[in-house]
């Protein structure tokens, strides 16, 4: 066994004369081992015990989680399964003074938590998604929160301080570029190198910054020191010196040896200089500039500088104060998505894909978020670049068919859970989700899982299809997220359902099983997607009768998608079910790629609800919550199903979270009332019904319904004085004609004077009477003869006059 001749080197030669420790070749003349005597690896350190953990003696840079064989970084985070260590872990000492600003992206096949070059080629195909909408609105900034969440404001970070006084790339971050094995790590108590051979391919690494302060590349930019490394190499903070003296950022590469890396580095310059967003960092210019090592020109990105914090960073100081298990708010994190959304569509509209979505490449400034760290950008068509993404985000088709938009909305939705709530999502999830029993959060909010779902789902066709119905849905969940947190609602226009074409159920005594088929021409319907070639046709269609409206249909230019389902719609509505699913059938044989396929199931709901089948019914639009989790419809309808089928819980918490978030749904609250007298909570209902605002065509009908629930019905002994006072306070405020007035008045007396005689005792009044006897058997004498004399026909007269001779005061007279 030969020991490497390099001075401070204790390693051996193998017998390619290359050493074990520093990788690099002896000098010419030395020694070489003989291939009968390889060099000895050195045995790796045991694993921390706990009790080795608890007292702080544990190995540094170990991750001590079972089966998890990743190091720590110097927050204590896990490179591997992302997790932070228990408190009292041995961790590096940090490498340098300022925080990252990218996580690593390398060209690797290793499973660490940087960015990974998949090694997809044409010969395996892409995989692409169509989008029914385009998002050419996406190209304005939108308002961070989406005018609805209050965001805490970032300050914008001086660049002078974010410069590393003494930079260097953490061992824990050393990767070969070429085979992805663990380079320049220290030994022995030694450091490792920043420079040397790859032990595994012999392929040179460099870890050292190529730039010094006061370097001036393309008689241009003052190069003022390193900021952080980055997935395609060192980044630096530089002077515009032609452009009034601008901060600029200037990204290199980490190893000069990287034709990958080299190459998207150029891709970059080719079309990202092109991109005009405001929440994408601009890209300025392209340089070269000769390596101080090889003389081999290097290239360099100039960008604009974005000082701030990004989302890896928010999360880690959220967890530094509130413990390792604390996450963003949700309702802040969806904030934060919405706002990425408009760029990625963006991109897609310029026929780009980001590809590297995460929270690391997410920065806030001020009030402005910026999407950073183009390195991983390619254009849809691109069927020879190295795919870089990272592990846990990356959509599970990308090493098969390559990226598309549908990856690229993959990676959002992994990112927005990351952001949400903690879990194992680069080894045990890393191609999964928790469920609602492993993750309070998503059993708390039912539309937000949902949601992840099917932004996260396995099948790139079960995705969203664009960034813009993203965030339509997204929008949506964050409405019912708020409106749930503090009890305001948060009404909002639908992107794909018209409002209720009228109210149904305004009665606490509807009958949900008996009126089903009548529901057909109350709910919301589907919009007309604006695409179709018929759009326009169908906007001018005047014709109701179901003959009519048909032939109408035919005169349409096309038989398109949307001509096809309003004749179905028409023929459900004038009762011909079967027909109507024989027409939806038809078009689910013939039209293969329908965008909005949630639709058949729609309809075919309705056609369930048409034959009284609440069961059915149930499941199709079960399948369209899911598909379309922002929205109110699906919901509203899910209630009525359970309403019908005895299910009082389930219409309870579809019908809350409807009205809840949206007030103009006057359906929702006389559901939810209805499914909470039927479970008891009579108190309950007359707070929701109350709750109908005074801008409604309903409010009369639900302060009377109120009133009723408050008395109706409930058992003399059951009822308290407050029951009739604030039943009699609400009629008082109403504007009613005589007989409705005197119909409720009647309902509430009768309730006030059965509780008197039956023992009450009270000193308040009701409808401006006394609680006491013989004052309610005056009132009700006379509500009664008002009633007789409203009656419609003279048996009905008689009995009233009856009711008030039987209930007034016994008198001599």
């Amino acid at each position: 066994m030969t020991q490497c001749p390099r001075t401070g080197c204790g390693g051996t030669l193998d017998e390619d004369g290359f050493c074990g420790t520093c990788g690099l070749e002896a000098p010419a003349g030395a020694a070489a081992a003989t291939p009968s005597t390889p060099a000895a690896a050195p045995s790796p350190p045991p694993p921390p015990t706990p009790a080795s953990i608890a007292a702080g003696t544990g190995v540094p840079g170990n991750c001590p989680r079972p089966g998890c064989a990743g190091t720590l970084d110097e927050d204590g985070f896990c490179d591997s399964c992302g997790l932070e260590a228990p408190e009292g872990t041995p961790v590096p000492a940090p490498a340098a003074a300022a925080p990252d600003t990218e996580a690593d992206s390398a060209r690797t096949v290793s499973t660490r938590t940087g960015s990974v070059a998949t090694g997809w080629t044409a010969s395996t195909g892409a995989v692409t998604t169509s989008s029914r909408r385009g998002s050419a609105r996406s190209s304005s900034r939108g308002l961070l929160g989406a005018g609805l969440v209050e965001i805490p404001r970032v300050p914008y970070r001086d660049p002078k301080s974010a410069i590393l006084a003494h930079p260097k790339v953490p061992e824990n971050k050393r990767f070969c570029s070429n085979c992805g094995a663990k380079v320049g790590r220290g030994r022995d108590g030694q450091p490792g190198r920043t420079e040397g051979f790859c032990t595994s391919c012999r392929r040179r690494f460099s870890f050292s910054p190529k730039l010094s302060p006061g370097e001036v590349l393309h008689d241009q930019y003052e190069v003022l020191g390193c900021l952080a490394h980055g997935g395609l190499g060192w980044i630096y903070l530089a002077l515009d010196r032609a452009v009034a003296d601008r901060w600029v950022v200037m990204k290199g590469l980490l190893d000069t040896g990287d034709t990958d890396a080299m190459a998207a580095a150029v891709a970059e310059r080719r079309f990202l200089a092109e991109v005009e967003h405001p929440n994408i960092v601009k890209i300025h210019n392209f340089v070269q500039h000769p390596d101080a090592d090889t003389g081999a020109l290097v290239g360099y990105i100039v960008m604009e500088y974005v000082g701030g914090q990004s989302i890896k960073e928010m999360l880690k100081d959220v967890r530094a104060v509130q413990g390792t298990e604390a996450c963003l708010p949700l309702s802040r994190a969806i904030a934060y998505t919405l706002e990425m959304l408009p760029p990625i569509g963006y991109l897609h509209t310029l026929n780009l894909l980001f590809c590297d979505f995460k929270p690391d490449n997410v920065i806030q400034t001020e009030e402005q978020l910026k999407l950073i760290d183009l390195g991983a950008v390619r254009h849809m068509d691109d069927d020879d670049s190295a795919v870089y993404g990272t592990v846990g985000y990356q959509a599970p088709e990308i090493a098969t068919a390559g990226p598309s938009i549908a990856s690229d909305l993959y990676t959002i939705g992994r990112t927005l859970a990351v952001m949400t709530f903690p879990f194992d999502f680069q080894r045990a999830y890393v191609d999964r989700l928790p469920n609602p029993a492993e993750e309070p959060l998503l059993a708390e909010h039912d539309s937000y899982h949902r949601f992840l779902l099917r932004a996260a789902a396995q099948a790139p066709q079960a995705r969203f299809t664009s960034a813009e119905e993203m965030k339509d849905q997204l929008t949506g969940v964050l409405r019912e997220v708020l409106a749930a947190e503090d009890g305001m609602p948060r009404p909002g226009a639908s992107a794909e359902f018209t409002p209720e074409r009228r109210s149904f159920g305004i009665d606490v005594a509807f009958d949900a099983a008996e009126s089903l088929p009548s529901l057909v021409h109350a709910l919301p319907v589907p919009r007309v997607d604006g695409t179709d070639p018929s759009a326009a046709f169908l906007a001018t269609v005047t014709a109701t009768e179901p003959a009519a409206l048909a032939d109408e249909l035919r005169q349409a230019p096309k038989n398109s998608v949307e001509v096809r389902l309003r004749l179905v719609r028409a023929l459900l509505e004038a009762g011909d079910v079967e027909t109507g699913r024989r027409k939806l059938d038809e078009l689910v044989r013939e039209v293969r790629d329908l965008d909005r396929l949630w639709l058949v199931d729609w309809y075919r709901g309705v056609a369930a609800l048409a034959s009284g089948d609440a069961k059915s019914a149930s499941q199709f639009f079960d399948r369209v919550y899911s598909a379309v989790p922002g929205e109110a419809a699906p919901k509203l309808a899910l209630a009525v199903c359970a309403e019908a089928v005895g299910d009082h819980a389930t219409a309870d918490r579809y019908h809350r979270v409807v009205w809840r978030t949206d007030r103009t749904y006057v359906t929702a609250a006389f559901g939810l009332a209805r499914a909470l007298l039927a479970r008891g909570g009579r108190l309950e209902a007359f707070d929701v019904l109350c709750s109908v605002p005074e801008t409604s065509n309903h409010h009369t009908a639900a302060r009377l319904a109120a009133a009723d629930v408050r008395v109706r019905n409930v058992p003399a002994a059951q009822l308290a004085e407050d029951d009739l006072t604030s039943a009699g306070a609400l009629l008082s405020g109403l504007e009613l004609h005589a007989e409705p007035k005197a119909l409720a008045g009647e309902r509430l007396l009768t309730a006030a004077f059965e509780w008197v005689t039956q023992g009450g005792r009270a000193g308040g009044t009701v409808l401006g009477c006394p609680l006491r006897e013989n004052d309610l058997r005056v009132a009700l004498e006379e509500t009664y003869r008002t009633l007789a004399r409203h009656a419609d026909n003279t048996r009905e007269r008689i009995a009233l006059v009856d009711s008030a001779n039987q209930i007034r005061p016994t008198t001599w007279v």
